[in-house]
């Protein structure tokens, strides 16, 4: 069984097609790119496939399971996390509370309001068990030594890798990530290039991406879907994809 099954999917906005008859399937583990040229509807799908857009037609299924129309919160639940093309991480709250604030979707670590307002013992260790597995994610993104630091005080790259350990903190089976590369130097992409793969080998997810940067798009991709004017250009392994006539004229014009 795939691990996400994408059947028929559309959207339409004030009678315009965003994104019109979308099929796509990703088997476990794999790492899966969607591109296509500005504007071709790639984030609308990642809107449907996490609850912020209510699909018109078509089925979502998460190994198996029917999520179709469920909001971003259920849909989280169910097990996908994302990152956004523009990073949103909670600015002003330290490093380590972006992390935390990830983990506030998972049974163990809840804890009622009056809980917390009287500090019982079930808030302290709800928060120290927090406090560990957060050290824990930042510890792999190589930012524990920063987890003290305000989110907006962290270079740009180490935000990306904040915002991806913040995702990977609400236990997703499916992660998506709307350009990870967008804004990085040639130095900061290839460090990204890594931390994906490790992400995908060492916690066993299966990874979704959407991405303009085609030199991280041909070192990381097994697969790939390409969208041109909210329809499927062309799918298939990323290497036959990129030499595509259809691509290349999609993406540089006649």
């Amino acid at each position: 069984m795939a691990m996400l099954e994408v059947k028929n999917l559309g959207i339409s906005f004030e009678g315009l097609r965003a994104v019109d008859d979308f099929n796509l399937t990703i088997e476990e583990g794999q790492l899966y790119g969607l591109i296509g040229p500005n504007g071709a509807g790639k984030t609308t799908v990642f809107n449907m496939l996490t609850g912020v857009y209510k699909p018109t037609d078509g089925k979502i299924l998460l190994d198996g399971e029917d999520i179709t129309g469920k909001n971003n919160v259920e849909i989280n639940k169910e097990g996908i996390a994302r990152t956004f093309q523009n990073i949103r991480l909670f600015s002003d709250m330290t490093v380590l509370d972006n992390v935390k604030a990830g983990l506030h979707n998972q049974k163990e670590y809840i804890y009622s309001t009056l809980t917390g307002i009287l500090r019982l013992p079930r808030y302290r260790q709800a928060e120290r068990a927090m406090n560990e597995k957060a050290m824990e994610l930042l510890k792999v993104f190589d930012l524990d030594g920063e987890s003290d630091y305000k989110a907006s005080n962290l270079p740009y790259g180490k935000q990306r890798k904040l915002e991806i350990a913040r995702a990977l903190a609400t236990n997703p089976k499916l992660l998506l990530l709307d350009e990870p590369a967008a804004g990085m130097n040639p130095n900061e992409t290839q460090e990204l290039m890594k931390t994906i793969r490790f992400v995908r080998d060492e916690f066993h997810i299966t990874i979704l991406l959407i991405e303009h940067d085609m030199k991280l798009v041909a070192g990381i991709c097994e697969e790939l879907t390409v969208l041109n004017f909210g329809q499927i250009l062309t799918s298939g392994e990323t290497s036959d994809v990129l030499k595509d006539p259809k691509v290349i004229t999609a993406y540089l014009g006649e």
